[in-house]
């Protein structure tokens, strides 16, 4: 199902300015029993985005409301419950897991990149299935490729999930291999920045690291509540540069975004690293916090 402007609809204007350039910001979460999963924190995403290419971006309340609809209408997408059991499931989205996709575009244009006054953004709501990834990601780790597709430095358009995601259209296009689950990305420097879809932490000792990403890369909702939480768990966060080099001499590193959760790493370009305990932590601590 899949709304545009608040209509059910699959089409937008070619004049669209998210299809000409690429000129709009997105955010994906994940819907369980009924429920965005941290909502407030992905609206105060999208409106940082937003301001950060001076898109207006549309109120709260008409996207929670719309989201609402895209749930109560979720269940015609896939009338089983998770358990697979035959049943009548009419209202029944909240026993299934569903994606929601919210992308705001700057809105409608004629040909050329300059940005006429007044523009009125375009927003689009899709909700589909949410991904079946095997068990043993969860409890085994991963494997990773290391992706030759460097992340061009843009300090613009750092942090922010804009529509333009052609590097990692080309990093994902690296393998084709089942076993392998996520790419990770460096930029020009050799800096390990994220995954294709994810964002990265290493553990040495009781210190966390992750990326900066100041300069390229997407900041994450599921990123930001790690940094949140992580004292919880008795860990300081240092966000600053790390090589390749200082990837491999990590404890553990994982990866994170808000539909997969929190994978471990456990094979990069021939390192492996042990079954470790940080993966599960993170998870029972984000599923505790709830938001």
């Amino acid at each position: 199902m899949i709304l545009v402007n608040g209509l059910q609809s699959e089409h937008v204007r070619v004049f669209d300015r998210g299809l000409t350039y690429g000129d709009g910001v997105f955010r994906t979460l994940l819907v369980r029993a009924g429920h965005p999963l941290c909502w407030p924190r992905h609206y105060d995403k999208l409106y940082a985005d937003c301001a950060a290419l001076d898109i207006v971006c549309p109120p709260e309340a008409i996207l929670a409301a719309e989201m609402a609809q895209l749930i109560a209408g979720y269940p015609l997408l896939n009338p089983l419950p998770r358990t697979g059991e035959e049943a009548n499931v009419k209202g029944a989205c909240f026993d299934l897991d569903c994606v929601l996709k919210v992308i705001i575009t700057r809105g409608e244009s004629q040909r050329g990149y300059a940005i006429s006054a007044h523009m009125e953004p375009t927003r689009i709501l899709m909700a589909s299935p949410a991904p079946q990834y095997p068990a043993n990601y969860l409890t085994d780790g991963v494997r990773l490729h290391l992706c030759s597709t460097r992340l061009a430095i843009q300090p613009l358009l750092a942090g922010i999930k804009h529509l333009n995601r052609l590097e990692n259209v080309l990093a994902r296009r690296e393998w084709n291999n089942s076993e392998i689950a996520e790419g990770l990305m460096l930029d020009m420097d050799g800096n390990a920045i994220e995954g294709t879809m994810s964002n990265l932490f290493l553990l040495r000792g009781k210190t966390l690291h992750t990326p900066d990403l100041g300069r390229c890369g997407v900041a994450g909702v599921q990123r930001e509540r790690i940094m949140d939480l992580a004292g919880r768990l008795g860990m300081t966060v240092r966000v600053e540069n790390l090589p390749l080099a200082r990837i491999y001499d990590a404890d553990e590193v994982v990866l994170c975004n808000s539909i997969i959760g929190v994978w471990q790493a456990r094979e990069l370009a021939g390192k492996t690293w042990p079954t470790g305990k940080l993966a599960a932590r993170l998870r029972s601590l984000l599923d505790d916090d709830g938001h």
